[in-house]
Parts: C-alpha cells; structure tokens; sequence
C-alpha cells in the first residue's frame, strides 16, 4: 500500500535565521502518522535542517546532487555520498529548473538518479512539460520521454526505490494549477508507462504532484486514484499552510 507523500522543496530560500523559524514551525505541527513527510532546503542549511528536525517525523533531501556520486575534482558540485553523509534520505533530480535554466539533460538526469541510488538516497525525478508543449498537445509524449530515459538506462526496478513526481512547468510559481482531472490523468499515464515493464513496481511507485499546491487544493488532488501527494514549492516556507498540506493528505 502505498502511503502519501507531502515533500516541501525551500529552492533558493533561506537564511539561517529565517531556516531557524521554519524548524520551530514545523517541529509545532501536528502531522498525520500515514503521512511521509520531507523538506528540501538549500545545499547551506542541510546540516540546520538535520539537526534541528532531530527526532521529528520529517525527512531531509537535498535539491540536487552531482553526476559523479563520489566526491572528487568538480569545483561547485555536491556528490550524493556526501548528501549521505550530511543526513539526507532523498534527492530532487531533473527539477524543470535545472532542466530548463541550467541545462542538465535527460542524461544528465539519469546518471544524478543513478548516483543517488547508488549512496543509498530516494531519488524524486521530476517530470513535466512547458505550457507550449501542453497548448501542443505533446504533455504525454514529453512527460513520457523523461521517464523512459531512466526506464531505457537503468531499468524498471530501479522505481522500487524511488519517487516520480509531475510538475507542469506552466503550474510552478505561477499561481496556476492543473486541475484535478488534468493532473489525474498524467499520473495515470505514468503509472501505465510503468506498469507496462513492471505491474508491481508500478503500484508501489509514489506519484507526487507539483505546480502551486496550497492547503486550499490539496485535498481535492489528493482525492486522485494515483495523486499520492505533493511536491511543494512556495507554500512550504510556511509552516502553518504546509502542515494544512500534510494533513489533507492524511485525509
């Protein structure tokens, strides 16, 4: 049985000081216990975050990792080993961010999902197309693109331990959102394009969805056969409305 998954990702947000309030918000939350819970803060704040999350229900990730899972000669880049190391059990890889703005392919996404496997992190690929592609009509081909990337390289089993989730691009930080039915049926999709290699690696696999969840939609898209809870952006830097999330997930 597969249990939600509520995921905050801070992106480029932060201080230590204003990180310092967001611990003490969450830590004053009451969660659902059928719900996993995870943040994802900036690279500097890991060890905060670790630290001051010590013995509460709410996992680490880390936004991105290197290629590379060992540490080495990449000025810049953070190896999955060390994401290990610092107290993080997930990793965010192919972020229509850093696809988009900062160029990583869809190789360069699957050799990230292999390096976080490889040092014992949950990678949560993220999958998605731009509003061109959806005015297009192209949402499943794109979307189905990504995810084969990985299928083709590494394989279906490699889904027994990881997370998909789908952000429409034209959804994060715009204040739009897919609509149940819109978001219900990509999932579905995913699920099918998995199930055809593996029908019980496909009914594990959580499918999160990303693109502007707030307390007031979460419900009504967790309400969705195979909508297993969100990737949040912006919403998450606030304690109170992220914990609302959570707990629609929990119902």
């Amino acid at each position: 049985m597969r249990h939600p998954l509520v995921a905050g990702n801070w992106k480029m947000h932060g201080t230590r000081a204003s990180v310092a309030e967001l611990i003490e918000g969450l830590s004053r939350q009451a969660l659902p216990a059928g719900v996993e819970v995870a943040v994802f803060p900036s690279c500097l704040h890991i060890a905060q975050v670790v630290r001051g999350l010590d013995g509460k229900r709410v996992a680490v990730g880390a936004q991105d990792c290197a290629v590379e899972s060992a540490p080495g000669a990449l000025t810049g880049e953070v190896a999955a080993s060390q994401l290990q190391d610092a107290g993080c059990s997930l990793v965010l890889v192919g972020h229509s961010e850093r696809r988009l703005i900062l160029g990583d392919s869809d190789a360069d996404v699957t050799r990230k999902f292999a390096a976080a496997q490889s040092c014992g992190l949950t990678p949560v690929l993220c999958v998605g197309e731009t509003l061109e592609q959806r005015e297009a009509e192209q949402t499943l081909e794109v979307v189905g693109r990504q995810l084969a990337e990985v299928i083709d390289a590494l394989g279906i089993d490699a889904f027994a331990k990881a997370v998909v989730a789908y952000e429409p691009v034209w959804a994060i930080g715009t204040g739009l959102t897919a609509s149940p039915e819109q978001a219900q049926q990509v999932h579905a999709a995913i699920r099918a394009q998995l199930a055809g290699q593996d029908a019980q690696v496909a009914a594990g696999v959580k499918i999160l969805y990303g693109g502007s969840v707030k307390a007031a939609n979460a419900a009504e898209l967790f309400g969705m056969p195979d909508i297993d809870g969100g990737l949040v952006g912006g919403a998450s830097l606030n304690a109170d409305e992220f914990g609302a999330i959570c707990r629609a997930a929990g119902n």
